[in-house]
């Protein structure tokens, strides 16, 4: 290999993006973690994910076949990008950055080692790192323990700063911007990505407004109607909406990273007796729901107590996933902070500052009355006395029974 092809390099090309986080928020994130290290005598972490390095540095990283990562030690952070990238991994990172050539397959380990010399224990995270990847750190840092960092990192992630709250209210704001564009465009004989796109295209006209610099990328919107409700990440179809139809609508503006939501069950044009009752009792349990979102409770009681609700109506039956879930940097290809999620085998206590979802589903088989998947989602801020719904709009048969 001649000495013209480098391996490893500095891109620094051009200024530091515009953030929607201040320093002092970032620097904050990264000293916990710094924290963590100290305490538990790890040199330093060395994080892969989409999530944490996001969370830690602010970049979002496109992977492609390709590693990236973000090692912090107690004096620095450096996130690794491939050449690919160009610079814009240097410009959107809180620290510094390497590049790495794809001109030999080692050279993403080339460039871990060089940010780890002298690290005899470090943090990976055990819960993305695969069999093989993990093989090749071996392979690449002989003689270093590992320790997982993941679960940390999660449980850091689980409580929101002021900063990212700000930031998830106007996720949620804009999520009701493309609910109430996809609403406009429902009508019988529409398909069902037609509506996805109007949701869509109208949400990232929306966070284009609301930042003076922000990458737009990865907002999406599920609409489903009739029997493609049954499934809540069931994708867009090209099927016709029909007089009748159950309908699912779910918008998901994506904003540096952070994931919100809005999902609602509607009707086209009507809504049969047997359809309504159900409608009406799964909203019975969001609204319960919402009212148990509160600090001190636990995760796994809130689960339990609405399962009872759906028990008296023989309906717990069709119940296929949990209640809700936390938000933050996470999306529908990366990210879980699976300690908040409001399930029967978490019993997590629910704390200000986390920021949870109440999203009761119900799927009735094809065949049975009332067929079809019914799902209201709001999004909740725990606050020291309660919990604040910043989702706005509004749910249940008086409000989404759409006629065009």
């Amino acid at each position: 290999m001649g000495e013209d092809m480098l391996h490893v390099m500095e891109w620094h090309n051009g200024e530091k993006a515009p953030s929607p986080f201040s320093d002092a928020e970032m620097a904050r994130r990264q000293n916990d973690i710094r924290l963590w290290m100290a305490r538990n005598d790890v040199d330093a972490a060395l994080f892969t994910s989409y999530h944490c390095i996001c969370y830690f540095s602010g970049w979002l990283y496109c992977q492609f076949g390709r590693k990236y990562g973000l090692a912090i030690d107690q004096d620095s952070a450096t996130t690794i990008s491939n050449g690919i990238d160009g610079g814009q991994p240097w410009r959107r990172s809180f620290g510094g950055n390497i590049t790495y050539t794809d001109w030999r397959r080692d050279n993403f380990h080339r460039a871990v080692r060089q940010l780890t010399r002298g690290v005899r224990r470090l943090g990976i995270e055990f819960d993305h790192v695969s069999l093989d990847f993990r093989r090749e750190l071996e392979a690449a840092l002989p003689g270093v323990g590992f320790v997982d960092v993941s679960k940390p990192a999660m449980w850091m992630r689980t409580i929101k700063s002021e900063e990212e709250q700000a930031l998830i209210r106007t996720g949620a704001r804009i999520a009701d911007v493309g609910g109430a564009a996809g609403v406009a465009a429902i009508r019988a004989g529409v398909p069902e990505h037609e509506v996805a796109i109007a949701a869509t295209n109208a949400m990232i006209r929306e966070i284009a407004g609301a930042f003076p610099f922000v990458e737009l990328m990865d907002s999406w919107t599920w609409f489903q109607s009739g029997i493609n409700t049954d499934g809540a990440h069931n994708p867009v179809t090209n099927r016709r909406v029909q007089l009748g139809d159950i309908l699912s609508l779910n918008t998901f503006p994506m904003i540096f990273g952070y994931y919100t939501a809005l999902e609602r069950t509607l009707f086209c044009d009507r809504c049969d007796d047997a359809s309504l009752d159900i409608w009406e009792k799964n909203v019975a349990v969001h609204r319960r729901g919402l009212e148990l979102i509160r600090p001190g409770a636990r995760c796994s009681e809130i689960a339990m107590e609405l399962n009872e609700m759906y028990r008296q109506w023989d309906l717990l039956k069709y119940r296929s996933f949990g209640y809700g879930h936390s938000f933050g940097v996470l999306c529908h290809y990366y990210g879980r902070e699976a300690g908040v999620e409001l399930r029967e085998d978490v019993d997590t206590e629910l704390r200000p500052g986390m920021v949870v979802s109440m999203e009761p589903m119900v799927a009735i088989p094809q065949g049975l009355p009332g067929a079809g998947g019914y799902r209201e989602h709001d999004i909740l801020i725990v606050t020291e006395d309660g919990a604040e719904d910043i989702t706005g709009f509004p749910f249940g048969p008086e409000h989404n029974i759409i006629r065009g």
